[in-house]
């Protein structure tokens, strides 16, 4: 993971650099094509284009049936109840769960992740100029982030951002983007339901500011979305 970081961050760096260069000698629109030219277009991925639309909340109507039939996962940094069948992947970590005399298959994973409040602030110190000041801004103002709005060096990094912070959603074709507030979690579901299975981006942020990561690729479309809803009212923090 420490690995896979680094990479990101150099990338972002050359590439920021190149971008700069872009739009320091040329406009809006040549730094737009820049931008799909080197990432990809509307068509390609349809996400750089959408924004979160739809708001969920979910205070009251969990699934308390659904939670019983899952496990938990504890580490020295969440606490959260995960379906069985899947291969749960926390930064460096990775466990199965799985019921007995079924194989998992590979095409079922989940990947957590968490980091500290200001965790993005602090790796990108800049954003503070724009009233960014927390996890939550961060988030939001990368999600709404879109490439047929790119007029700005600032609006071109949100963009590129959105790109390497969205995991693979699939096709694509039926992907939306919503706005979510469970049990004190607020953040942002980005997902993709389709007949070659179902893919969920969850970003939460809680109380604290911590910022959470569930991804769920489900290869064999077992989950709903109240399920997944329902999975993320039951995380918490460890630290």
């Amino acid at each position: 993971m420490k690995d896979r970081t680094l990479k990101i961050i150099v990338f972002i760096i050359f590439f920021a650099a190149a971008t700069v260069f872009a739009a320091r000698f040329a406009g809006a629109n040549i730094l737009k094509f820049y931008i799909e030219s080197s990432i990809g277009n509307c068509q390609k991925i349809p996400i750089l284009c959408l924004f979160p639309q739809e708001e969920i909340t979910l205070q009251v109507s969990i699934d308390k049936d659904y939670i019983a039939t899952l496990i938990p996962y504890e580490s020295n940094r969440l606490n959260v109840f995960l379906p069985k069948g899947f291969t749960i992947t926390q930064e460096t970590s990775k466990k199965i769960f799985y019921e007995k005399k079924k194989k998992p298959s590979n095409n079922e994973a989940i990947y957590l992740f968490r980091q500290e409040p200001f965790f993005f602030i602090n790796l990108f110190p800049e954003v503070k100029k724009f009233s960014i000041n927390n996890n939550y801004d961060f988030i939001k103002r990368t999600l709404h982030a879109r490439l047929t709005e790119i007029k700005t060096l600032n609006d071109a990094f949100f963009v590129i951002m959105k790109s390497i912070f969205i995991p693979d959603l699939g096709s694509q074709e039926n992907t939306k983007m919503a706005e979510f507030n469970i049990n004190g979690k607020k953040g942002f579901l980005n997902y993709n339901l389709s007949k070659l299975g179902n893919y969920f981006d969850c970003n939460i942020i809680d109380d604290k500011g911590n910022f959470f990561k569930i991804y769920i690729k489900d290869k064999s479309a077992t989950l709903s979305l109240s399920n997944v809803l329902t999975i993320t009212s039951t995380l918490s923090d460890r630290l």
